[in-house]
Order: C-alpha cells, then sequence, then structure tokens
C-alpha cells in the first residue's frame, strides 16, 4: 500500500510514524517553515522532522493546489492521501487525485466537535469522553463519511497538551487497523448524523484571558484546555499572569476578580465559587507554585483584577 502523509503539528507524528512503519509512504507534505520565538527564527513543523528522520520526501507548498504541486502527488501515485492536522482545506481536485480519496484523522467522535480546535473545546464543554475519527475527505469541514472510531475518557487531570498526545497515539493504531480494510473493500464509510453535529473554532491567544465574571469551575476547565497554547492569564497591574495550574473551590463571598490569599495559593473569586491559582508563570519568569508567587507579591492580596469585559 502507497500513500503520501499530510500533517504538521506534534498530534500527526504518532500517525506518520506508523504509517511509514508500515506501509510505503511516498512523500509527506506539511506546512512551511514559520518564524517563531523572540528572534523570530525559523521553526520546521514536527511532521517535517520526523520524515526528515525517516528518509521521507518532504513537500512545504505555499499554495497546495498548485499545478507543480499537484503533479507531484499524482507522480507519487498514491493508493489514497492520509491527512493529521494540516492545517489547510483539501479542494475537489486534490480529493479527487488518488484512487482511494483522502483519509483524514481527526481529534473527536464525528459528528461532535467537528473544526480546527476539538481537543480544547471538548475539556471546555466539560464533555465525559472524546476519541478519534479515521473519515473519507469531502469538500466540506470534517462532514465527510466515518470509517472507525475509538473513544477515550476525559480525565479530570487532562490538559489539551496530555489528551492530545493519548488521542494521537489512539488516532495511529486506528489508522493501522482500519487502512487494509478501507481499502480491501471489506469497510462500509458510515455517513454522519448531521443532526447531532457541533462546531468549533480556530482559537487565539486572547481566547485565553480568564473572566471572574464566568464561574470557576468554567474557568478551571479553560486553564486545562488552554495548556499548552494559547495559554490561560490574568492581568494585574499592566502584567500578563500565566495560570497553567487551577482548581474550582466552591463557594466565594467577595466580588468576582477580587484576589485573596490562602496557605495554598491565591484564590480568585468568580461568578460563582473561587479559582485557587495553583502554578503560574508570571510573564518573563519561569513557572511557580501560586504560593510562592503570592509570598514574593504580597500586594496580590485584595486586589480587584480588571475583568476583560471592562
Amino acid at each position: 500500500m502507497r500513500f503520501v502523509f499530510l500533517g504538521s503539528p506534534d498530534f500527526a507524528v504518532p500517525a506518520l510514524q506508523a504509517l511509514a512503519g508500515r506501509f510505503t509512504v511516498a512523500g509527506v507534505i506539511t506546512q512551511p517553515d514559520r518564524p517563531a520565538g523572540r528572534g523570530r527564527t525559523l521553526r520546521t513543523s514536527p511532521v517535517k522532522d520526523t520524515a526528515t528522520e525517516l528518509g521521507l520526501p518532504v513537500l512545504q507548498p505555499a499554495n497546495l493546489h498548485s499545478p507543480e504541486v499537484l503533479s507531484q502527488i499524482a507522480a507519487w501515485q498514491p493508493e489514497a492521501l492520509v491527512v493529521a492536522a494540516y492545517g489547510r482545506i483539501l479542494r475537489p481536485v486534490l480529493l479527487a487525485l488518488p484512487a482511494y480519496g483522502c483519509v483524514n484523522l481527526h481529534a473527536s467522535l464525528l459528528p461532535r466537535w467537528r473544526g480546527a480546535s476539538p481537543i480544547q473545546t471538548a475539556i471546555l464543554a466539560g464533555d465525559a469522553q472524546t476519541g478519534v475519527s479515521v473519515m473519507l475527505m469531502d469538500p466540506g469541514m470534517d462532514t465527510g463519511p466515518i470509517l472507525a472510531q475509538q473513544a477515550t475518557p476525559i480525565l479530570e487531570s487532562d490538559t489539551a497538551g496530555t489528551l492530545s498526545a493519548r488521542l494521537a497515539r489512539l488516532g495511529a493504531d486506528l489508522l493501522l487497523k482500519t487502512l487494509p480494510d478501507y481499502l480491501s473493500g471489506r469497510l462500509t464509510p458510515r455517513a454522519q448524523d448531521a443532526s447531532q453535529a457541533t462546531a468549533t473554532r480556530l482559537l487565539t491567544k486572547a481566547d485565553g484571558a480568564l473572566d471572574p465574571l464566568e464561574p470557576a469551575a468554567s474557568l478551571a476547565r479553560k486553564v486545562r484546555a488552554y495548556h499548552p497554547w494559547p495559554g490561560a492569564f490574568l492581568t494585574w497591574q499592566g502584567r500578563r499572569i500565566g495560570v497553567l495550574q487551577a482548581a474550582a473551590l466552591d463557594r466565594t463571598d467577595h466580588l468576582p476578580g477580587l484576589v485573596t490569599a490562602s496557605p495554598d495559593g491565591p484564590i480568585l473569586a468568580t461568578r460563582n465559587g473561587g479559582l485557587l491559582l495553583q502554578v503560574v508563570q508570571p510573564a518573563g519568569a519561569r513557572p511557580m507554585s501560586g504560593a510562592d508567587f503570592l509570598r514574593g507579591q504580597p500586594s496580590l492580596a485584595g486586589a480587584r483584577l480588571s475583568l476583560p469585559s471592562e
């Protein structure tokens, strides 16, 4: 079996490794190198790094659908394209290029949480479980028929980072099980129930702002959902304080936004309950416990943090 793989972030790496270990990967397509960090140095995608280690040909087109790129994909003669978090919409001309179409690995139990941020959104929503779906791509956003799915519980300790790593491993295993059955005709694709569909959106750094007018339980989920990216944060004295770990407390008698001291760290009063800041990262500093931060910045206790809505 011969495939071309499309993917970019860490989530896609186990799928590429599994595919290359079992089948022929004729080529890999990933996003162009991007400037990152304060120095704005070019950074390669995790998929490019993995493909290079495996000795696989790599393309990084600015335009995936240019004649040159389509010609190269055709020259690789794949039976199907395998896609995992590539980050771009595939047009019909590309979807129709291989004989068996394009097989996508998506990090949710479709049709729930179609779109760009299924892992973060599942945590934000308080879902008890999520999973991975192997599906055939069509011109819609994650609307194609399902080939296989695998569920996993969302743990109370899960962040987007830990859940993504677990889903990536599940997805890689499911791909290996699913592709031979699909290409041999033993597997019949199943249409999604559009009436059950829910959508996600592309996240930005601004989404990480913690609003004390929300309930503490929602803010605690946001801290988990946005770790490691885009990162949850509060603003105090014009400075951003990253919140890496937090816990919701049942009650507080203070106005939303007021910070009080406790032996375990600062407690932010919210619309419903308090948010204990367990691990924080002030701008330009390393992560530290909330209790250590409060000892170094005692004036935080008694302060009322500005609200994103103010």
